[in-house]
């Protein structure tokens, strides 16, 4: 959804930088950096992005019977569409709590509730196929995951495609760089950069 991806570059939740690369956790050198938390400081994008999130849930997982989002930014998006499709809604945790009930999911599931995960971001999907793995072993059937964003990774498609777990977003990467293109926030010699990085995000470290 080109409107999805033209709102988050405006309002700066994704920024583009090729030539002046950003340094990610795990210490790949990236162009871009995709902080979703800032739309919740701006009602009208996340109201967009709520209804497109339950427009996609109801046509792609027509039989949802909960909404659960990953923690940290997942939850509030949850809460939205849930409220959205008039669902129940919990969140996952990383892991369990250490005290207590030592909950890893918060609110309530029932056994074979019918369950979509809602994730901020897609890099490789390690953190929301983890949740839905908690989710699974509680009693839950997961019917998938969406997003708002996906960074297209060859990582992340090969990390869903393994774990069998479907999952859809709202806009992604190649689309982004469509909508920035034309909205002049980077030019053809930057684009290419950009395209250069998707494909090969290691590669692209070295060479820059």
């Amino acid at each position: 959804m080109k409107h999805i991806a033209k709102e988050l570059l405006a309002i700066e939740a994704v920024t583009l930088s090729p030539k002046n690369p950003y340094t990610w956790v795990s210490g790949i050198k990236s162009p871009i950096y995709c902080d979703n938390r800032i739309t919740m400081s701006y009602p009208y994008v996340r109201q967009e992005i709520a209804k497109a999130l339950a427009k996609t849930i109801l046509q792609m997982y027509p039989d949802v019977e909960v909404i659960a989002g990953t923690a940290t930014a997942g939850i509030p998006h949850a809460a939205w569409v849930a409220e959205e499709l008039n669902l129940p809604m919990v969140y996952i945790r990383g892991k369990a709590k250490d005290h207590g009930k030592q909950n890893q999911i918060e609110g309530r599931i029932t056994p074979k509730q019918k369950m979509v995960i809602i994730e901020d971001l897609i890099s490789t999907g390690g953190s929301v196929i983890e949740a839905a793995e908690a989710a699974q072993k509680e009693g839950a059937e997961v019917l998938g995951v969406a997003a708002i964003f996906s960074y297209q990774l060859p990582k992340g498609l090969a990390n869903f495609e393994k774990s069998g777990l479907p999952f859809y977003t709202l806009t992604n990467y190649t689309e982004l760089l469509e909508v920035a293109l034309d909205k002049k926030y980077i030019n053809s010699e930057e684009l290419t950069l950009l395209q250069e990085w998707k494909e090969a995000p290691e590669e692209w470290h070295q060479s820059v």
